[in-house]
């Protein structure tokens, strides 16, 4: 061009920054300066939002400074331009006195410090500004309801909102996107998603926005169904779904953990190329985790080319899910190794994998990382760690962190209640539960389970009838299967058999196997065969495959010397393939997990462990600590074993006072442990094996044990 002007500067500006390219939008601009063309309002209009688009809004003052000395400040057109950059660096006061030195301030003006006041959590005086513009006269549009909705939003003014729709419904602007979307957000903020559903249908539906609003609603509040049917109403409609959208109906499909749906999601995804989008592949992934697919979830793992914290956590708590620890762990190392972050919810992974293990020492370091992190303090973390360590043995630090905590929920109290109860602690849990009901926290049903288990364990039936009752009238919680569990081992250790049977009878649901097995508990304790072959007859009803039940009952009709009966009960499983797992116990010493089953002996310490073993068999016969052949013996914690298979020890001398009642595997595990840890003789040391790190792990019969003392 021969001549130019400020137009034809300010009108290529403009189009530099339509195309991206704010670089050549600002060297214009120096040279519009310098070649001395006029500046106007529209010139510093324009480069006032390039600055705004290119994240320069820092630099606005230069701006400002040279608008002030040409005496354009006073304008609403400038001025705007200078509220919007202000508000976006954070500058609420600045943009505030802008505001207040425009002469003649229009609806844009008024609209633009709305929106200031709304952006950077100013809601009152956005409600006030709203207010004023309103007894001045001027009517608002789209842009100015939806910086009121937003306040309304941060105020928690739900009917304040209300209002504001109602004035949005009178003007019409309530089927614009701006304001459709702002009152989307109000209704399902307050979980009124019904309204929210009207008011998506006035809104224009030809824009992806508002569909993938009300499908991440929807996922989020758990309606996964309503979410999925959102999706094929859009999907009728004709509109391409983002990939937002992708991420909130993969959503869906793991809450439901619908495998099926999730395949053809991923086809359409693969179809229209967002398989690679970070969000829509950490949706994939935990798709395929929670459907248990973790194999699909590793492949979309390695194949991702960009990974976040999100990406690393996912895989891990699916491998926590899948009750797969130790690979956890191992990932958990390797998203070390690869410098990232990590978050409160890795954190709480791989505390649960710890504890899956009854690795303490990897949980305790873990622990000194959280506290390194400062990710300690975070609540989830802290009920993590105190989860931990009361799986892992150490109930006494399991206490130290919930002390510790700054702030407690239901978790954190119901997870030390439930510890001390695991420990044989009930005491101590219903001290803990006393302090709960001081607090703020209500307690809810695995509180009682917990509450319940602690009477049942140590042996508290007053108690336990009280706070069972207390449960239905002060806390007007219905029990449940655990619940009833809990009360019908404690009636029948309590030698109420009767009782336990009436409440079984009373129960407004058919008893659960866990109740039966509760029953057949007390049965083994109290010597009652037939109430017990019935107990053990309604568990095989459940659960035919069912080893531990028919051990139990094969060995009571033993010790009855019934010995039709338990050769029919032995024939019984030869027939339908039933065998007894053997035990699994393992125990770590240095990063180095040992296990020890029955009858392996392929452990290199095995020849010193069976001499230690031996040495103590002969000592607990001559200190006259043995238990008669075919005689029911039970641990302090409630469970209870055949004295074929266990030796039993009460000898101030052997064992510092402490009982033992442990089956070989498990021996084998505690001897190993005070030789190479304790580096002493078991004569020698105090340690009882729970605070020794032994962990059972006869997958079947002992968890079998573990739900027939009413321990849930």
């Amino acid at each position: 061009m021969a001549e130019r002007n400020t137009i034809s500067f300010v009108t290529l500006i403009q189009g530099f920054a339509q195309s991206l390219r704010f670089s050549e939008g600002i060297e214009l601009f120096i040279r519009l300066h310098r070649e001395g063309h006029e500046l106007n309002p529209f010139v510093f209009s324009v480069i006032l939002k390039l600055l705004v688009s290119m994240g320069w809004a820092e630099l606005g003052w230069t701006i400002h400074g040279c608008i002030c000395k040409l005496g354009l400040d006073s304008g609403a057109f400038v001025g705007t331009a200078l509220i919007d950059a202000y508000s976006v660096c954070g500058d609420v006061a600045s943009a505030g006195e802008v505001f207040g030195g425009i002469i003649c301030k229009d609806m844009v003006s008024w609209s633009g410090m709305v929106a200031c006041y709304s952006e950077n959590d100013c809601f009152e005086e956005a409600l006030e500004a709203f207010s004023q513009m309103r007894i001045i006269g001027f009517k608002p549009n789209n842009f100015t309801f939806a910086g009121v909705l937003k306040a309304c939003l941060g105020l928690e003014a739900f009917n304040v909102g209300k209002c504001v729709h109602g004035y949005a419904l009178k003007t019409r602007y309530e089927q614009d996107l701006y304001v459709g979307v702002a009152l989307l957000e109000l209704y399902t903020k307050f979980l009124a998603i019904n309204d929210a559903q009207l008011a998506f249908e006035e809104i224009p539906r030809k824009d992806v926005i508002p569909w993938s609003f009300m499908i991440a609603r929807y996922a989020q509040s758990g309606r996964s169904k309503e979410a999925l049917d959102m999706f094929c109403r859009m999907r009728q409609a004709f509109i391409i779904p983002n990939q937002f959208t992708f991420a909130s109906v993969l959503q869906a499909c793991a809450t439901m953990e619908s495998l099926g749906l999730g395949k053809q999601i991923h086809s359409y995804i693969l179809k229209v190329g967002l398989h690679s989008d970070l969000f829509v592949s950490n949706a994939l992934t935990d798709v395929y985790a929670k459907c248990g697919r973790m194999e699909n979830a590793k492949d979309l793992f390695l194949e991702s080319l960009n990974r976040n914290d999100v990406t690393w956590n996912t895989l891990i708590v699916g491998y926590v899910r899948a009750c797969d620890g130790e690979k956890a762990l191992k990932l958990f190392l390797n998203m070390l190794e690869y410098q990232v972050q990590a978050t409160e919810v890795t954190y709480s992974s791989v505390l649960r994998a710890s504890a899956s293990l009854a690795a303490l020492d990897t949980g305790a370091q873990v622990h000194s990382m959280t506290v390194k992190t400062r990710y300690d303090r975070h609540i989830v973390v802290g009920n993590s760690l105190i989860d931990m360590y009361a799986k892992c043995g150490s109930i006494n630090n399991a206490r130290l962190v919930f002390d510790m905590l700054n702030e407690r929920d239901e978790v954190s109290w119901n997870a030390m209640i439930s510890g001390c109860s695991t420990h044989g602690l009930g005491t101590e849990a219903l001290k803990v539960f006393e302090m709960m009901q001081k607090t703020k926290c209500k307690p809810n049903k695995l509180t009682f389970v917990g509450v319940l288990s602690a009477c049942s364990n140590a042996g508290l039936l007053d108690q336990g009838q009280a706070y069972f009752n207390s449960m239905v009238q002060d806390y007007s919680i219905e029990p449940c299967a655990e619940h009833y569990s809990c009360m019908v081992w404690l009636l029948g250790r309590s030698g109420h058999l009767n009782k336990s049977v009436k409440l079984i009878e009373q129960m407004p649901f058919e008893p659960s196997v866990m109740v039966w097995r509760a029953l057949l508990a007390a049965c083994v304790i109290g010597n009652d065969i037939e109430l017990g072959r019935i107990s053990a007859q309604r568990v095989l009803e459940m659960e035919p495959e069912d080893e531990a039940t028919h051990v139990l009952l094969s060995n009571m009709y033993a010790t009855a010397k019934r010995w039709e009966n338990m050769a029919s009960v032995r024939k019984n499983m030869k027939r339908r393939g039933v065998r007894k797992e053997p035990g699994l116990s393992w125990i770590e010493n240095q990063g180095v997990v040992h296990y020890f089953t029955v009858g392996d002996t392929s452990h290199p310490d095995m020849k010193l462990i069976t001499g230690m073993l031996e040495s103590l068999k002969m000592k607990s016969r001559k200190a006259g600590c043995g238990v008669q052949h075919g005689e029911w013996v039970r641990t302090p914690s409630n469970h209870i074993y055949h004295a074929s298979s266990v030796i039993w020890m009460h000898n101030p001398n052997l064992m510092s006072g402490h009982f033992f009642m442990v089956a070989g595997n498990d021996w084998y595990a505690y001897l190993f442990y005070t030789v190479n840890v304790e580096k002493s003789w078991p004569s020698e040391t105090g340690v009882d094996t729970s605070l020794a790190g032994v962990q059972l792990q006869n997958q079947k019969e002992y968890s079998r044990r573990v739900d027939y003392v009413g321990k849930v």
